[in-house]
């Protein structure tokens, strides 16, 4: 496991203890971590991630989202109907929805069930790709980027938790939402302009 990778998964779990959110990770079996890299082509840093820190059961907490990440054993249902068909084979185009074969769904807003996703078909010299989200419930499915990488993204997730100590955790405002929203920015900008820069976040 390379640095950048190593670094993003201990500043989550920091963020998850210092809340105290409970989050539970374990180690993914590696012969699945094969399977799903010849079946999903999920790159290597996300195979690492699963390998040594398989999210079991963990999700963020923040005002403005909550982000529920899929653990291994999970990871072929996530695709079912979208980068899969129901036999289970890959998609080899677009579907008419807009969805990618490329598209691999590795976590889910529980807010709004919007899915997040690996582009697998941007790979990086560093072995990781871009992570994206869009939103369910339309015709047309148009993504808008989260991340400029899987390493990237566990970082944002981590930045959000800590810019989200303090706030309430339930019956949260309007006015809290644009406050947590206008205090993560400058943070994100820090390790990921592009990532800022296309809005989800902020």
């Amino acid at each position: 496991m390379d640095s950048d990778l190593a670094e993003s998964i201990a500043a989550l779990k920091s963020a998850f203890e210092e809340r105290g959110v409970p989050a539970r990770f374990g180690k993914a079996d590696p012969g699945l971590v094969e399977s799903l890299r010849s079946t999903l082509r999920i790159p290597r840093r996300y195979r690492e991630f699963l390998a040594a820190c398989n999210p079991i059961d963990v999700e963020t907490r923040t005002p403005a989202e909550r982000v529920r990440l899929v653990p291994a054993e999970r990871l072929l249902e996530e695709q079912r109907g979208f980068a899969q068909n129901e036999d289970g084979t890959l998609r080899t185009a677009p579907a008419p929805n807009g969805w990618r074969p490329t598209w691999i769904i590795i976590a889910h807003s529980t807010l709004l069930g919007d899915p997040y996703f690996l582009d697998v078909g941007s790979p990086d010299a560093e072995g990781d790709c871009p992570v994206y989200t869009a939103m369910s419930g339309t015709d047309l499915w148009k993504p808008r980027l989260c991340a400029s990488s899987f390493a990237m993204f566990l970082r944002i997730l981590a930045i959000g938790m800590e810019v989200a100590k303090g706030f309430p955790e339930e019956h949260i405002d309007m006015d809290d939402e644009q406050v947590f929203r206008e205090s993560l920015g400058p943070r994100i900008r820090e390790y990921d302009p592009a990532a800022l820069k296309a809005g989800h976040w902020t």
